[in-house]
């Protein structure tokens, strides 16, 4: 019997040579997209960025902000035709441990209330709502809320 192996993914930190197709995928699934500099500046802040990626091709990407006992993840996308194939769940206990590693007790995040996938992925890795914050979000009707959210590391 003849065995294809399937080509494992792979995390690793983000570089400067990454921010080009990062800065493709970003606008391809959000519709108030991080900018290219939005990268670049989290890169040059010392900001704990990585990409995922199989044989070449870019995955996602996640960025965090780690101050004293705390991880604040700012960002973390897969592109559109990886979803749902459990590359973000990956991604996210990937982030989770690497704020362990650093000391961070816990994490926290925001996300819009109409990102269901999301909220579920956030939920099932042991993030419970905190608070909301009225209007963070840019939307087509104004602004859209944000749901606070936490988890002990």
């Amino acid at each position: 019997m003849n065995t294809v192996l399937k080509p494992e993914a792979s995390l690793r930190p983000m570089q400067a040579a990454d921010l080009d197709a990062v800065s493709r995928i970003e606008p391809t699934i959000f519709p108030y997209p991080w900018t290219r500099g939005n990268f670049n500046d989290s890169l040059n802040s010392g900001h704990s960025c990585w990409v995922y990626e199989c044989e070449g091709e870019l995955l996602g990407y996640a960025v965090m902000m780690l101050v004293l006992d705390e991880a604040h993840l700012l960002n973390i996308s897969i592109a559109a035709p990886w979803q749902g194939k459990g590359y973000g769940r990956t991604l996210l206990a990937h982030m989770m441990d690497t704020g362990r590693q650093h000391g961070a007790l816990n994490m926290f995040l925001e996300v819009r209330p109409s990102n269901q996938a999301a909220l579920s992925l956030y939920e099932s890795m042991g993030f419970n709502e905190m608070a909301i914050r009225r209007g963070y979000y840019p939307a087509p009707d104004g602004r859209e809320d944000a749901v606070l959210m936490g988890a002990a590391l």
